[in-house]
Parts: C-alpha cells; sequence; structure tokens
C-alpha cells in the first residue's frame, strides 16, 4: 500500500523559513518521480514543484528561487524548502507522485496535506 506522509507545516512571518518533509513508503522511492502542490481553500490545487528520479527540478516561477525540492532515495524522504515566504505561499502541501502499473494503468497517490500559514 503507496502512502505519503507530510510534515513540517506551521505559521511563519513573512520572510521566514519553512522545510516540509514527506515520508514515502510502500513504493520503489528512487523510482517514483514526486511533486509538491498546494491549495488554497476556493482555489484550485496548484503544482508547486518536482523532482524527478534523475533528480531534475521544476518550480512554479512565483517560487523559482525561494523553494527547493530535493529528495532522499535511502530514506525514502521527499523535502521542499520554502524561504523567503510570502502571504500568498500560504496553503494545504501535499507532496504526490504518478505511477504506472502493468496491471492496471497510472495511480496518482497523495499525502494529507500539511498546513503552511504566512502571517502579514
Amino acid at each position: 500500500q503507496v502512502q505519503l506522509v507530510e510534515s513540517g507545516g506551521g505559521l511563519v512571518e513573512v520572510g521566514g523559513s519553512l522545510s516540509l518533509s514527506c515520508e514515502v513508503s510502500g513504493v520503489i522511492f528512487s523510482g517514483a518521480p514526486m511533486n509538491w502542490y498546494r491549495q488554497v481553500p476556493g482555489h484550485q490545487r496548484e503544482w508547486v514543484a518536482s523532482i524527478g528520479i534523475s533528480y531534475k527540478t521544476k518550480y512554479l516561477d512565483s517560487v523559482e528561487g525561494r523553494f527547493t525540492v530535493s529528495r532522499d532515495n535511502e530514506r525514502n524522504i521527499l523535502y521542499l524548502q520554502m524561504g523567503g515566504l510570502k502571504p500568498e505561499d500560504t496553503g494545504v502541501y501535499y507532496c504526490q507522485t504518478k505511477l504506472y502499473s502493468s496491471n492496471s494503468g497510472f495511480h496518482e497517490y497523495w499525502g494529507q496535506g500539511t498546513q503552511v500559514t504566512v502571517s502579514s
């Protein structure tokens, strides 16, 4: 059973930093492309950052240069280091992966989310 568990959210002032973690189990983590998303109530979930199995990273334009996504394939943990936080970074942050099974095709897996609140 694939499980993703986020942690590290909290309340931080504008300009502050937070580090999120996502512990992954039930999957060969080194073979899983990973993503971070965020969602604000009343808005659609928004993609934030991704890291591929070859460690290639991509970022939403508004977080480029402030956020860093990384992965530890030995510990099966995905990270998101966030700096220079702004009020618009407030939201519930989710880790996600999409895996392919020859038996049943593609499946998406999501964590339960962790709340990040940036106070102005």
